[in-house]
């Protein structure tokens, strides 16, 4: 399906017409998801047979990699089994034969050496015990498989140039992590760590916390923001080329090592 990332959300049956007229116009209508995608996408660019999508939610990610990858096998799983059925139903809709959903729990996984990638966007600040979940991520790769994940900073631009705590937002166990933190924990759970930096630039942020102010991260004063959302798209795109020192969201690529050999980080980096 050609358009804007996420527009095959505007085949999801249950929006009324007119939101499918504006998904399929403008893509999934989220600015920081948008923001994500446009960050965490190029580095999954490669040679692929088997990737997993761990924490999919309504399946965007998913469906971007299994469109991005059309000769692999694309598999999303998330907790929410609504979501799961959802994004289900959407993937036939518009045709991607190459992906599926399945129910599945990041802290409890059954796979075991399946996968050639794994990427996780904003999964992990939801999860108290983070290391297993971690590692479960790590036994679902193939050795020399790679692990994409993206989490909350546990700082954030406010007002362009302040800085705070990031958002308490409903469901998160924790803000974000610090970048030294995260690299810490990523190791500990067994994994190469190959880069980790921050994401959400200046621009990237302002965007960010006016959609924030409008729906307050719970899909509040949806008219509001549905008039809003083009600006913020355009500023927020401007923004992906900057490579902040430090951010509201933390990215890492890691690797599970090979059998034959130990795990050495091969970048070092600080907060």
């Amino acid at each position: 399906m050609r358009g804007f990332v996420g527009c095959e959300q505007s085949l999801d049956p249950n929006l009324s017409a007119l939101e499918r007229l504006y998904v399929r116009c403008l893509g999934v209508p989220v600015n920081g998801l948008r923001i994500r995608l446009r960050r965490v996408l190029p580095i999954t660019r490669g040679s692929y047979s088997k990737i997993l999508d761990a924490g999919c939610g309504p399946g965007v990610f998913t469906m971007e990699l299994a469109k991005q990858h059309p000769t692999a096998d694309v598999v999303g799983i998330d907790i929410d089994e609504e979501a799961v059925r959802r994004a289900a139903v959407i993937a036939q809709r518009a045709g991607l034969t190459n992906c599926r959903f399945e129910v599945g729990d990041v802290t409890s996984l059954a796979f075991q050496k399946e996968f050639d990638l794994v990427v996780s966007v904003d999964n992990l600040e939801h999860i108290e015990d983070d290391v297993l979940a971690m590692q479960n991520l790590a036994s679902a790769l193939r050795p020399g498989g790679e692990l994409v994940v993206h989490t909350p900073g546990y700082h954030r631009r406010w007002l362009m140039f302040g800085r705070r705590v990031n958002f308490d937002v409903p469901g998160h166990v924790r803000p974000g992590y610090h970048i030294d933190e995260f690299t810490a924990k990523l190791r500990r759970a067994g994994l190469e760590v190959l880069d980790v930096h921050a994401t959400y630039g200046m621009l990237e942020t302002f965007t960010n916390n006016i959609s924030y102010l409008i729906t307050g991260a719970d899909r509040r004063n949806k008219h509001l923001y549905a008039l809003v959302f083009p600006a913020l798209l355009v500023m927020s795109y401007l923004g992906k080329f900057a490579q902040p020192e430090w951010g509201a969201g933390v990215l890492a690529t890691a690797r599970r090592p090979n059998a034959e050999g130990p795990s050495h980080a091969m970048i070092e980096s600080g907060p």
